[in-house]
């Protein structure tokens, strides 16, 4: 399958932007398949990831670290948020899709870096989404398409970073968002 790494971060970011709206206001603190993250903290984490992986195109550096989210943001989160989305698909357009461009993960093409940051942003989705019972499953579509570049990082930061969470294993039959979210380290039917 062929992706295009920027459709694919508009989707995800599109995906991003969809969940973080259906937050009720009294959610925010809620657990998250995150580990020790609130939905808040996951929002938060996901911003700054997103803003890290181009740090070096926009020599701007996220605020704390993503691995550290705070709490609680100054603002509107959907606002903030939506910002920093479209400053960082801004960033990542502004660079040829096979153009070398480096990354807190070593130097990729701006296409596959772009890819890099929709996988973040689609997972994180439905972190929230889960996590704030709304129904915005992750595609089969999508997942089929972030399974290259999931392949081609995930275990790289698992290793580098020692912050990313072990994969699971599923039954097999697993469908191909449930294998991803695995992969990923989320357990695809995780209920509050």
């Amino acid at each position: 399958m062929t992706v295009d790494g920027f459709k694919l971060l508009a989707d995800a970011h599109g995906y991003l932007l969809t969940a973080v709206r259906g937050v009720p206001a009294e959610a925010w603190g809620d657990p998250t398949p995150c580990t020790e993250w609130t939905v808040r903290q996951v929002l938060n984490h996901a911003r700054l990831d997103q803003q890290a992986l181009v740090m070096q195109i926009t020599g701007v550096a996220p605020a704390s670290d993503p691995f550290e989210p705070e709490d609680a943001t100054a603002g509107d989160p959907v606002a903030e948020l939506a910002a920093v989305l479209a400053a960082t698909a801004a960033a990542w357009e502004s660079r040829r899709d096979d153009e070398s461009v480096p990354t807190p993960m070593g130097p990729m093409p701006a296409g596959v870096g772009a890819a890099a940051a929709a996988l973040d942003a689609g997972i994180h989705a439905w972190d929230i989404a889960r996590a704030t019972g709304q129904d915005l499953p992750l595609t089969e579509e999508m997942a089929e398409a972030l399974e290259d570049i999931a392949a081609r990082i995930v275990d790289f930061v698992r290793d580098s970073f020692g912050k990313y969470a072990p994969p699971l294993v599923l039954a097999e039959g697993a469908g191909r968002a449930e294998q991803l979210l695995a992969f990923t380290g989320r357990d695809p039917r995780w209920s509050r």
